[in-house]
């Protein structure tokens, strides 16, 4: 039984729910009509690469999706518990589009699955005299059909008392915006990919280039060879190769709390509270209602010191729980001294502009590296993995704002 007959679903219905895509898929199951179906692997299954996998695989590639762990492993970027999803990127409206078609997707891949992973919670942000990245935002959340509604302060106090919104000049709902779950998510992608005949293959792996072509080594020894070969692996892509990303990707330590909220109290609750955002002081906090009474997430989007995925000590320090502390008391006063009920160490693995990596190596015309996504890339799954799957499969170019070529000159933004 196939998974659209299993569903219920005809491969039409697929099509128009975004999770397989027009000319490519077709030219590729005509391909595999003749017998020779092209081939990819896929090393890395967090946000990126299980999509990516998964959108090859509905194109009508065979396909083999190689992951040192778990998909959404404690160590990965695509690890922990919840993300957000929201459209507001200021002028960088790649970012506004992808998340437009990345809701369409989630929704979808929900509606199919019989999951929750998408929670439409809504989305605040929170802005203080410098409004430019909001009104950067309206335009862009306007042009992506993103709903949106600009509140003085006043109507935001007046919506959600809970916060203080001493220094706050304006703010930005998106109300059909929200969070997802995380490691729940990867996992969901990794048994749809083996549900619809994908391969996993469950060992470290590594790059090996010779005569212009890429192939994947596995640490056994075993050697993978494909005629598309991506590497979406995090924060390791600069250790898989230090040449071309080593100065480009850095993996950087962040730290997440989850606070205790008061018994019987729902204001910190969805759909007492939405998902929030507050750049307005010296750091940039951000948080999640207590989802699933795992506690009140709150996080400093700051990136901090050099991180090593692999052997990082995961122990959140005494400085970060502080600053935690003194921005839930001053923005939210009444989980002033609540209690720590959970927290991690995980790690961003950014740009120096913050734009994404997407490039075919230069040393090697079928291999690919995916990545530079952390703290802000997880919601575009979906969508990033339906552009990667089309441009791997020779459709359309990537997007240049994911070039490498845009390191030859200053970083933009």
């Amino acid at each position: 039984m196939t998974p659209s007959d299993e569903d219920g679903l005809s491969r039409r219905e697929l099509l128009a729910t975004g999770l397989a895509i027009g000319t490519a898929a077709a030219g590729a199951q005509a391909a595999a009509s003749d017998g020779a179906r092209p081939t990819a692997i896929v090393v890395g299954a967090g946000a990126f690469g299980g999509w990516s996998a998964l959108h090859l695989l509905r194109l009508g590639y065979s396909v083999t999706l190689v992951e040192a762990w778990r998909a959404g492993h404690s160590r990965s970027s695509s690890g922990g518990e919840t993300r957000v999803i929201r459209g507001s990127y200021g002028a960088r409206g790649v970012y506004t589009r992808l998340v437009a078609r990345a809701l369409e997707l989630w929704r979808g891949f929900d509606r199919v699955r019989g999951t929750q992973l998408f929670r439409p919670a809504g989305v605040l942000w929170l802005s203080g005299q410098d409004d430019t990245f909001v009104r950067d935002s309206v335009a862009q959340l306007t042009a992506a059909g993103i709903p949106h509604e600009r509140l003085t302060a006043p109507e935001g106090a007046g919506r959600w008392p809970q916060i203080d919104w001493s220094g706050i000049e304006s703010a930005l709902f998106e109300p059909e915006s929200g969070y997802l779950f995380a490691r729940s998510a990867c996992a969901e992608v990794a048994a749809a990919f083996a549900a619809e005949g994908g391969r996993r293959v469950h060992a470290e792996a590594r790059p090996a280039i010779a005569r212009g072509r890429g192939a994947v080594e596995l640490a056994d020894g075993r050697r993978l060879e494909a005629d598309r070969v991506l590497f979406a692996c995090g924060p390791w892509l600069p250790r898989l190769f230090p040449e071309l990303l080593g100065d480009k990707i850095r993996p950087t330590r962040q730290e997440v709390f989850f606070f205790g909220t008061p018994a019987g109290d729902s204001r910190f609750e969805v759909p007492s509270l939405p998902v929030w955002a507050d750049p307005t002081g010296d750091r940039f906090f951000y948080g999640i209602p207590d989802a699933e009474s795992r506690g009140f997430k709150i996080a400093d989007d700051t990136h901090g010191a050099d991180f090593d995925p692999a052997t990082g000590d995961r122990t959140p320090s005494a400085e970060g729980l502080e600053r935690a502390r003194a921005f839930l008391a001053k923005r939210f006063p009444a989980l002033a001294g609540a209690p720590l009920v959970e927290s991690r160490v995980c790690q961003y693995e950014n740009s120096p502009d913050s734009h994404l990596v997407f490039a075919r190596h230069p040393e090697a015309e079928n291999l690919w590296v995916l990545g530079g996504g952390s703290g802000h890339g997880f919601k575009l799954g979906p969508a990033l993995g339906e552009h990667v799957a089309v441009a791997l499969a020779g459709e359309i170019g990537p997007e240049p704002e994911f070039s490498l070529a845009r390191f030859a000159s200053p970083p933009r933004g």
